[in-house]
């Protein structure tokens, strides 16, 4: 077991380009890390990396090597897998990533309950707005909240989310309520955008009669955070477009408002995404499918008579 651990530290080593990512990843230091690398390069006779004090990059028997090793620790998941599935016994450990505000209102009070069923089955759970790789980031499922153009990964459609502009009581009578997002753009409203490192756009898609089109729009406050273009929001700082479920109880009782109704946003999607070899694995499957029922049936509570209100769909 021993050289599968070094073998799993060298791959993830080499896909992280890091010494203490990897060592983070693996749950050890990056001593045990360097040591185990050490010990499969002395193994091999071969260094795998070039390493300095500022840098670390695979040689070219590291490369060559990666996809060997890549195969090999692959062949054993879907050994296990198979064993596992004949068993139903499953255990292991899953690697989750989801956004912010799904996975802090669907999925991380979920998470215990789905451990109570499947003793065995460990989950690591990472919550950001960013953008994940999924295969770099060795992870067994990453929920993704928008429309995915093309992808090399499995998907899974959860639901379909409708989105909304909204503001807050205080903010529409200091500035007005827009009517559309010509408006917006005009009267250059602050528009609370979610932007993270390599977003390249201060755009919105919203609905028109002609079809979707993108608003230039402007605005003093940004973040990474979705909660946190929220909580500005309700301060009155600015107008926010939301999925309707994560305003729906803003909306109900008046703290936030609709705004610039005649264009409203385009709807998005919460998918699931998975490497296509991580599906055969019995823990997987088990994880996406708790966790879609639940996600399915909590959305459909929060927007519960708020979809006519809320969102209408494209001008005639």
């Amino acid at each position: 077991m021993s050289y599968v651990n070094n073998l799993k530290m060298f791959v993830r080593v080499y896909e992280l380009g890091s010494m203490s990512a990897a060592a983070r990843d693996q749950r050890t230091s990056p001593a045990v890390a360097s040591a185990r690398i050490s010990e499969l390069e002395k193994h091999l006779g071969v260094r795998l990396f070039s390493r300095t004090t500022r840098s670390l990059q695979p040689t070219e028997n590291g490369r060559i090597f990666y996809e060997g090793a890549r195969k090999v620790l692959d062949a054993i998941d879907e050994a296990e897998a198979a064993v596992m599935d004949v068993t139903q016994n499953p255990r292991g450990t899953i690697h989750v990533s989801a956004p912010l505000g799904i996975g802090r209102r669907f999925i991380a009070p979920q998470v215990p309950l789905f451990k109570d069923g499947y003793p065995q089955i460990d989950v690591r759970l990472r919550l950001s707005d960013r953008s994940i790789d999924v295969t770099a980031e060795g992870l067994d499922v990453a929920f993704h909240l928008g429309i995915l153009e093309d992808s090399t990964l499995k998907v899974r459609l959860i639901a379909d989310c409708p989105r909304i502009l909204c503001a807050a009581p205080a903010y529409i009578a200091r500035r007005g309520n827009p009517a559309d997002g010509a408006a917006l753009v005009s009267d250059r409203h602050d528009c609370l955008n979610l932007r993270f490192p390599g977003a390249k756009e201060f755009q919105w898609t919203l609905q028109t009669a002609e079809g979707p089109r993108r608003f230039e729009i402007l605005g003093p406050f940004e973040s990474d955070d979705g909660d946190v273009l929220t909580g500005w929001a309700l301060d009155g700082r600015g107008i926010v477009m939301k999925p309707l479920f994560e305003v729906a109880e803003y909306l109900r009782d008046g703290r936030l408002v609709p705004v610039a109704t005649a264009t409203p946003p385009m709807p998005t999607q919460l998918s699931c995404l998975s490497q296509h070899r991580r599906l055969r694995d019995p823990k997987v499957r088990l994880f996406t499918d708790f966790m879609a029922g639940h996600i399915r049936e909590e959305m459909r509570r929060a927007m519960q008579g708020l979809e006519g209100r809320f969102s209408p769909g494209p001008p005639a």
